[in-house]
């Protein structure tokens, strides 16, 4: 077959075609397939004779045709093979597309909960710290009022109840509606404002609250 298609310079699947529309005689041996030329010497016009050379037609068996169509239908077989496994690839190199992306996007949502952990824990932090603050704040005031008794220190002239001081200064009912405000709202950041028992003193003798009794 190798042969034949190099001399006449014509493809396998050509021959094929040929043999299948009965245009060549041929034989099958041990698996090959031999096509049945005549015996003629080479020459310039060699292909020409070759063409025109009676042929002989052997008879064709069936096992010659359970032949071809065997060999067919391994290449056959062959192509699908080929196909099915680039398929495969395929779904793999998809599939591991797909995997990579799902590992980008836990990445991304792992890190940004770190990042939300890490702001909670300074809050936390933050919350607890204010916390500490106020109760030692608290146990200051709380320990310098047991230094006094309580008539004592609403009557002492420098630590006083801020709402006996205000009354002292004869001021209008809604100037110390806005003091009073002010204090409270100063408290939690401001060691001056001292509470015990939901009241609110003055130390006069040690702080200066100008800013605060402002009008």
């Amino acid at each position: 077959m190798d042969e034949y298609c190099k001399r006449f310079k014509i493809s396998k699947e050509m021959v094929y075609a040929k043999i299948k529309a009965k245009k060549l005689d041929y034989i099958i041996e041990d698996s090959q397939t031999f096509i049945i030329v005549t015996n003629i010497k080479e020459d310039k016009n060699e292909n020409t004779q070759l063409q025109n050379a009676p042929l002989i037609r052997p008879k064709t068996t069936v096992a010659t045709v359970l032949a071809l169509f065997q060999k067919e239908n391994n290449y056959l077989k062959s192509r699908i093979a080929q196909l099915e496994s680039k398929i495969d690839k395929l779904i793999d190199d998809k599939e591991q597309m797909l995997r990579d992306e799902r590992d980008k996007i836990e990445q991304i949502y792992s890190s940004k909960d770190e990042q939300l952990k890490n702001i909670l824990t300074l809050v936390n932090k933050k919350m607890h710290f204010d916390r500490e603050k106020n109760i030692l704040h608290e146990t200051q005031n709380i320990e310098n009022l047991e230094h006094f008794g309580e008539a004592e220190v609403v009557h002492t002239a420098t630590f006083v109840e801020l709402k006996e001081y205000l009354r002292s200064l004869n001021i209008k009912s809604f100037q110390r509606k806005i003091i009073k405000k002010r204090f409270l709202d100063a408290y939690d950041n401001d060691v001056r404002v001292i509470h015990k028992d939901g009241k609110l003193y003055l130390d006069l003798s040690k702080y200066d609250y100008s800013d605060l009794l402002a009008l």
